[in-house]
């Protein structure tokens, strides 16, 4: 053995391989843990750059400004223009005078004009913008940001979501800018917002997502991104982008009391403007998904009264199209919508929304409840047409009944079959049939969800009902199962819709 580098025995050798062994676990158990500390953070946020200079100079060539005339015809009835002034007799001023007054005179058709702001999504001239900034234009101008102008046509515009995508000729290929996903972007994240203020040409605000999926009721499929960047007249059609520089929305409104901004403005996101802008560019309209069915909001006392589990969620069908894709697959009123293709539906004006966004044929799975259980149904999507109705036709005529009357404490109206002195009285179609409301009392569950006489109850808990003996057994039935409400089914003028009546308390 050599005496500078001795060897070591097999005995320690077999200790310090162990102890090593065990080092070594002990070390990777570290690792592993603080590896799964890591993973569970969330994903960290990108901070602010030092500055938005780099990226506005790379964006702004990509925004345009947005002008659009149309001719007005001034109608009867609106003020007066002043006299025409009297000049000295035998004065040159005086034919001047008669011209201008005549040319403008009460009647005569102006020009007015709209600014707004849009931006380039292809390089062959194709820019998206607002409806609102282009609607009713006899002609579009579009100005490019070397101040280059160039008249452009309409290839579509989408009212319902306030889109419109124009065309611009051109000799040489424009810079454009992507789209983004605004489904990724969070609360907080910072956006940049360029369009043109007030007229004033291109300007670069900075701020953050300030909400997510806000209705502000502009239309069936409101889901607007919120911020706080700084958003003013004429900024309408311009793009939010992300600090990558991809658009994530569509700046379309404010929110202000004096018409400037104040830290609250909307922008259409992205997950939605991309879509509709894919099928102006590919049709010249709009196709959307239809599922034939009238819908509702799910109240607290709606999902009691039907026992649906989780509480108040999902759109309630108050009826269904005669014919239509929801009718085919076995929808019915009554059922409540919980999810559609795998979606969550929380709230009822997401499903139109969702439905909207579905490929026309598709076949998809929806879940809804019904009789106090989950039910799934297989639909095909249908396309939406304008002229398509809401409303499903009438049912089946209705019988001759025996005059029956009667109060109905529990809930606080008065009901009584209907006849045709009823049918008279309240004009109801000769096809109605159920039970109509003649009195309601003051201060009771029924005048508290606003039922009327004339009102036509034809259903109870989801039952059809024809005598007021049958709607006195249905609330005896949902008071004997602890049920606080009973769900009726009222027909207004035509209207039907779901009321969740309390009972009153024995």
């Amino acid at each position: 053995m050599n005496a500078k580098h001795p060897q070591p025995s097999r005995a320690l050798v077999g200790w310090t391989a162990g102890r090593a062994g065990a080092v070594s676990a002990f070390l990777m158990g570290i690792l592993l843990a603080a590896a799964l500390v890591i993973s569970a953070q969330p994903a960290a946020a990108k901070s602010a750059p030092d500055s938005f200079a780099d990226l506005a100079e790379r964006l702004l060539p990509t925004v345009v400004n947005i002008s659009s005339t149309q001719l007005v015809n001034q109608t009867p009835g609106q003020e007066r223009g002043p006299d025409i002034p009297q000049a000295p007799p035998g004065s040159p001023f005086g034919d001047m005078f008669r011209d201008f007054f005549n040319r403008n005179q009460q009647g005569a058709p102006r020009r007015a004009t709209s600014l707004g702001s849009g931006f380039i999504i292809d390089p062959s001239g194709l820019v998206v913008t607002n409806n609102h900034v282009i609607d009713g234009a006899d002609e579009i101008m579009v100005t490019l940001s070397d101040d280059t102008q160039l008249k452009a046509e309409l290839v579509g515009r989408d009212p319902k979501t306030d889109l419109a995508l124009l065309r611009v000729e051109t000799e040489r290929d424009l810079p454009f800018v992507p789209w983004g996903n605004s489904s990724v972007a969070r609360v907080g994240d910072w956006v940049v917002a360029i369009g043109n203020p007030f007229g004033l040409g291109g300007t670069v605000t900075a701020g953050i997502i300030s909400a997510r999926q806000r209705d502000i009721r502009q239309g069936p499929y409101d889901s607007f991104l919120q911020t706080d960047a700084s958003i003013n007249r004429g900024n309408s059609g311009g793009p939010m982008f992300n600090i990558n520089g991809e658009v994530i929305g569509v700046n379309t409104a404010i929110f202000s009391p004096t018409g400037g901004s104040v830290g609250v403005g909307f922008a259409i996101p992205s997950s939605i403007a991309s879509r509709v802008i894919d099928q102006l560019r590919d049709f010249g309209q709009t196709r959307r998904g239809w599922l034939g069915v009238r819908i509702q909001s799910v109240t607290d006392e709606i999902a009691d009264s039907i026992g649906l589990e989780g509480g108040a969620r999902g759109a309630l069908v108050s009826s269904v199209t005669a014919a239509g894709p929801a009718e085919k697959s076995g929808i019915e009123a009554g059922d409540v919508i919980l999810t559609f293709d795998g979606k969550p539906v929380d709230t009822m004006r997401e499903l139109p929304r969702i439905v909207a966004e579905t490929d026309i044929g598709k076949s998809v799975p929806v879940e809804v409840w019904r009789n106090e259980r989950l039910v799934t149904v297989g639909v095909q999507i249908g396309e939406l047409e304008e002229e398509v109705p809401i409303l499903a036709s009438a049912g089946p005529g209705g019988q001759a009944l025996e005059p029956e009357e009667a109060a109905i404490d529990d809930i606080g109206i008065t009901v009584t079959s209907i006849t045709d002195q009823m049918r008279t009285q309240f004009t109801l179609p000769d096809d109605l049939r159920g039970v109509v409301i003649t009195g309601v009392e003051p201060d009771s569950a029924a005048a508290e969800k606003s039922l009327r006489p004339g009102d036509v109850i034809v259903e109870v808990s989801q039952e059809e009902v024809a005598t007021p003996g049958q709607i006195a057994e249905k609330i005896r039935e949902a008071r004997d199962t602890d049920r606080s409400s009973v769900l009726l089914k009222i027909n207004r003028n035509g209207d039907r819709r779901f009321v969740a009546v309390r009972i009153k308390k024995s």
